[in-house]
């Protein structure tokens, strides 16, 4: 006999959702309202004031002295080069301590999950020490290495979770056909990984995207900077006049990649989170 829902119930868990998604969207909203305002506009209090420009758009591209879309080139190579290591890495790792049973396995995965546990600030110098001796200092591509510390550690907790969950059977039939461990990986298990691999990937990227403490502290060169300590970094003639129009601008410009990545592959995002929710 099917149960009737509560009317009261529903409304409420509908005006919930609704209340979310105003908090989570009004600030990305507002942020696009102010980047297409100019001037004496930006004090005007309605979200959506009359005389809509994009000259703060045209104003960073413009730029000499602050080069956004090189910034933005350079987050863009650093944040896929982290997510293909992290990813390469995560896997690999994850086959050896999901499928493999040796000691010390459980201690293993607690101390990778527990490197993530450390601020940026515990690490910061002995990092820097590293950038400097590996000859990686003042370049954009050298900020990889730092960003795998709070990337690998997350993607090969969740991968080695989904690993763990892959039927036996289809080792056990890979072996018997003589196939070796990095065969099995790439040929058996990673059609089978492909929401873990997005929804990890993506929050990689998302990290290494938004990473602001190390890009501040090791690259120096304003060519080699990445996006966020660009923003940071854009400022007016004086305390008194700072653009804030240019600075929502290069905010939206940077959002807008994530919100799409989230949108295309939302559905993955979803099937891999949850993968360890029921059987771990």
């Amino acid at each position: 006999m099917a149960t009737r829902r509560n009317p009261l119930g529903s409304a409420a868990i509908y005006a919930l959702a609704a209340l979310v998604t105003l908090v989570s969207v009004y600030p990305f909203v507002y942020a696009v309202s102010t980047s297409l305002k100019t001037g004496s506009a930006l004090f005007d209090p309605a979200l959506f004031a009359a005389g809509a420009s994009l000259d703060n758009y045209r104003s960073l591209v413009v730029d000499a002295e602050q080069p956004f879309l090189r910034h933005v080139l350079n987050s863009i190579g650093v944040s896929v080069a982290v997510v293909a290591l992290s990813l390469f890495l995560g896997v690999t790792a994850s086959y050896a301590l999901g499928r493999i049973r040796f000691k010390g396995r459980g201690l293993l995965l607690v101390t990778i999950l527990a490197v993530s546990m450390f601020p940026q600030v515990a690490v910061l110098a002995g990092m820097f020490e590293l950038i400097r001796a590996l000859g990686l200092y003042n370049r954009a591509f050298g900020l990889v290495l730092p960003y795998l510390i709070f990337t690998l550690p997350f993607t090969v907790w969740v991968l080695t979770t989904f690993m763990k969950q892959l039927p036996r059977e289809l080792e056990e039939a890979a072996i018997m056909d003589g196939c070796g461990p990095m065969r099995i990986i790439w040929q058996v298990f990673m059609p089978l990984l492909w929401p873990a691999l997005v929804s990890t990937g993506l929050l990689a990227f998302i990290a290494a995207w938004n990473e602001f403490l190390f890009a501040l502290t090791f690259v120096l060169d304003n060519n080699e900077r990445t996006v966020p300590v660009s923003i940071s970094l854009i400022s007016g003639a004086s305390p008194y006049d700072i653009p804030w129009g240019k600075i929502m601008a290069a905010s939206v410009l940077v959002t807008l990649p994530l919100i799409g990545l989230v949108l295309v592959f939302q559905r993955k995002i979803v099937s891999g989170l949850t993968a360890g929710a029921v059987k771990g």
